[in-house]
């Protein structure tokens, strides 16, 4: 966690926490009863995004940073032991 919160300049006494990228997508990419178009048509981006990070990455783990805005990185390692990934933002009320 010391070495993500360095590289992505974040204070390492930072609220941080590693979360399992299944827990993370679960309401992301769920489809509900009630959800309209625009929700159903999220919700199969987020398997799109997950079945894409899933074949080109191993050992994936998502970390948050912060509190209300949390920043939010996905990184896993390629085939060739790369670290790769991607970043997003989260507001929490």
């Amino acid at each position: 966690m010391e070495k993500l919160l360095r590289l992505t300049d974040h204070l390492q006494n930072s609220p941080a926490e590693i979360i399992e990228p299944d827990y993370f997508f679960r309401n992301l990419a769920q489809a509900r009863d009630w959800h309209d178009e625009n929700q159903k048509l999220m919700v199969g981006r987020f398997q799109t995004l997950i079945e894409i990070l899933k074949s080109n990455l191993n050992l994936i783990q998502v970390y948050r940073v912060g509190t209300i805005n949390v920043d939010i990185y996905i990184v896993g390692k390629t085939a060739s032991g790369d670290l790769a990934g991607l970043t997003t933002k989260l507001v929490e009320i």
